[in-house]
Parts: structure tokens; sequence; C-alpha cells
């Protein structure tokens, strides 16, 4: 004989209506949680990183994680938390397009790469982490990483994102794409030691090849594509300026990314080779140590913006004697021709994004990089600009941010003085809020 269930099934019903009743009617009177208190940033001056133009005096207020409010006439809301910052300039939080944040510096190139290859992925995450902390502290609260091993800058950039890491906004590349010998390569090292590179690790030859690999990256979560157009200086087995990717590559390369809605860098020194990958359609060249003028024009009528990571060949111009002589032969011609390219590109107006290529120079020294510009003729503010709207908009955040307006994130870096007198004021930043939470400052 079957047993009765009517009666238990009625009386689980009716116990499960009155805890449905039970949690509604605490939840009624339940206590909504508190607003959060807004907190209201004043300084000397504020630069808004769209316009140009310096303001003075300088507020910003903000509410969460976004602005509110900018200007001399901003309405200070009621209980809000004051932030005088005195003879100060209000920026937009630094942007930093080309860094290698899961790479460490070392003077010395050759022990650089010994101790690296000793650490597990796990323990060079920690190091990536400390490198993106480093970069925040700097004032740099977004950053596109361009090329990491292991996958690590995917990691890392989750990591931020969910909480249980430190560092900017970051937008990462997964494996750089290049071919084999190539500056996205491996050194040449005996293969019955180091396993030689493969698609997923971004090495590829031939159009489909160079497909899979792009396509990888993006499946493991890159948000840009980096590629080795030409020659690199820190690499061991090419010549620094000539063209490591052919036409078909290139475009199979870029169309595959641009068809998932992600963006192409390439690095290139030599011109030949940036100029077949702006043919194949990329967005910015990354170093353009060679480019002529023609090229520059070029990139100017089709929106390809430069990336010049000028600190990064002053430094290196400065150490050469921690390098191998066939790497110093290569940094020395570039740094020579650089000065000159990145001149031709400010007359003729080429669009530039901020980069420095953190990790061969010590990860937050990046607001080098401002004053690097006004050395060889930029202006001041158009040196900020090239961080504030112009980075914002290469790497696809300028809706979120890149500019003190309101409705953007609380992304804000303030630096001693006049920052139009004093460029060099963008390396001792005196506070720096990322999306509304102070990381530095504001005590």
């Amino acid at each position: 004989m079957k047993p009765c269930l009517a009666p238990l099934s009625a009386a689980l019903l009716g116990a499960g209506l009155l805890v449905t009743g039970l949690a509604a009617t605490f939840a009624g009177h339940a206590q909504a949680p508190a607003p959060v208190q807004p907190v209201v940033l004043k300084a000397a001056h504020l630069f808004d990183g769209r316009s140009g133009r310096m303001v003075e005096p300088g507020t910003v207020v903000v509410q969460g994680e976004r602005i509110v409010a900018v200007g001399a006439n901003a309405r200070v809301p009621d209980g809000a938390r004051m932030i005088d910052l005195g003879d100060a300039t209000l920026l937009p939080g630094f942007i930093d397009a080309h860094t290698h944040i899961a790479d460490d510096h070392d003077d010395d190139w050759a022990a650089g790469i010994y101790n690296a290859m000793l650490r597990f992925p796990a323990e060079q995450a920690f190091h990536a982490q400390r490198n993106a902390k480093v970069t925040l502290d700097a004032g740099f609260t977004t950053i596109r990483v361009l090329g990491a091993g292991d996958f690590i800058d995917v990691a890392l950039r989750n990591a931020i994102d969910a909480g249980y890491a430190t560092g900017p906004r970051m937008i990462v590349a997964g494996h750089a794409i290049g071919s084999t010998g190539g500056h996205c390569d491996s050194a040449p090292y005996p293969v019955t030691r180091v396993v030689p590179s493969t698609p997923m690790e971004g090495v590829c030859n031939g159009a489909e090849q160079c497909r899979e690999a792009t396509r990888l990256q993006m499946k493991y979560g890159a948000d840009v594509i980096k590629i080795c157009a030409s020659g690199g200086v820190l690499s061991e087995s090419d010549p620094v300026d000539v063209p490591q990717l052919t036409p078909d590559e290139l475009k199979a390369i870029v169309s595959e990314a641009h068809t998932w809605g992600r963006k192409v860098a390439a690095h290139a020194h030599g011109d030949r080779a940036a100029r077949l990958a702006i043919d194949a359609g990329v967005d910015s060249i990354e170093h353009g140590s060679f480019l002529t003028a023609e090229t520059l024009q070029l990139m100017k009528k089709k929106g390809v913006y430069l990336v010049p990571t000028r600190t990064t060949l002053l430094w290196t111009e400065s150490k050469l004697a921690g390098y191998p002589p066939k790497i110093a032969g290569k940094a020395h011609a570039a740094y020579t021709s650089h000065e000159a390219m990145l001149r031709n590109a400010i007359r003729i107006g080429t669009p530039i994004a901020l980069g420095t290529d953190a990790a061969v120079f010590p990860h937050g020294l990046n607001g080098r990089e401002f004053g690097d510009y006004v050395d060889v003729g930029m202006s001041p503010a158009a040196a900020l600009m090239t961080s504030s709207i112009g980075a914002a908009t290469l790497l696809g955040v300028e809706k979120d941010t890149g500019t003190l307006e309101a409705g953007k994130a609380a992304d804000v870096v303030a630096v001693p003085g006049n920052v139009l007198t004093d460029i060099r004021a963008t390396e001792r930043p005196v506070l720096v809020m990322k999306q509304g939470r102070l990381v530095r400052g504001g005590e």
C-alpha cells in the first residue's frame, strides 16, 4: 500500500508560505544600505583632459565610483568628505598604452632573463601584482599590456576586476603574435633545452596559422592583439627594422581581430614593416623609430595612432653596457633615429597615445613619458592629452575614463603645483583615485 503524501505536502506548502511571508516582513523592516559619502577634491588647478585648458580653481565631486560634477562652480553636496590639496593640479587618471606588467626590469639583461625563466607562472604572477600596484601608485589608473607569457596578464586583469588584487584597469593582449625567429619569438635556445613556441604562444607562419594564433589569444581572454610587424631591439636573432610578417599574415591577423571587435597594436621600428601593417588595417604603431614623414602622414590620414615609448629609448641608450653588443647596437640605432621621427609626428599632427614600454625600465617611472615628449617639442597640454583623450580613444575606453567629466569613472590623479609650468610634476603624484577609491594620498 502506498503512503499518503497529501497531508505532508500540504504541511510543507504551508511552512513554505510562512517562511516566505516572514522573509517579506523582515525585508520590509530591514534598513537600506547607507549611502556612500560623497568625496570632494579641491585644488588650485584642474586639467580636464578634453579641452586642453586649465581651470582655476578646480573641484571634482565624486559619488561612489563616478564623477558627478567638475569645475570651479561645482556644487558641494551636504556631508561630503572634503580633500583640499592646495597648490596642486587635478587631472584624469593617467593611461599608459604600452606596458609589460608581467615582466620585471633588470639592468643586467641576461640576469633578468635567467631569473624569469626560473620562476613558475604562479610566482611570476606575484611579481606582476607588485608591478601593477607600483604603476597605480604612480598615477596610472588604466594600462594596456602588450604581451605576457602564460596569460599572466589575463589572470591579473581578472583578479583586479574581481577585487582580489590591486592595480590599474587593464586591457591585455595575452601572447604577442609574430613569426618564427622574430621579435615575438623566444630567444634561439637549443631546442633540446627550451621547447620552441607554437601558435598558442603567438608564434605562427602562414596566414592560417596566424589566424589560429589570433583566435587562441582571444579565446583565452585577450582584449587586444599585439603583433611584431618588424624586428626589435631586445631580441637576439633579428635585425631591428625588417618586416617579419607577410601581407597575407598581417591581413589574416587584423581581419580576425577586428571581426571579434579587438584592436591590433603593431610593434614596428622599421618604416617598411609599419607601412605593411598600416595597409593591413592595424590601429596603432608602437615605437616607430625609423618612420618616415610620408608614413606619419599616412597614419594621420587613416587615424592610426603612434605610441612612441620615448622613455624606453632614452633608458636603453643610458644602459647600453648592460646589453650584449648586438642588442646594444640596435638600441643605439633606434635611439639615434627616434627623436627626429617624433618631432616629425608632432609637426605633422599624427595621432599620439602615451605609451612607455615599462619593464624595459622600472615600473612606476611611467610618468617620465610626459616630460620626454615636451623635451622634443610637444606642448605640456598636448603631452597630457596623449594620455587622457588620446590613449583613452585608442584603447576604446573613452566613454568611461580619460577625462574629468560628470558620469565618467572617478579616475583622478593630483600632482603638485601647476602641471603646465612643471610637466615633470607628473612623476610626483600626491593623490591617486581609481573608480572612486583612494589608493594614494587623501589622508
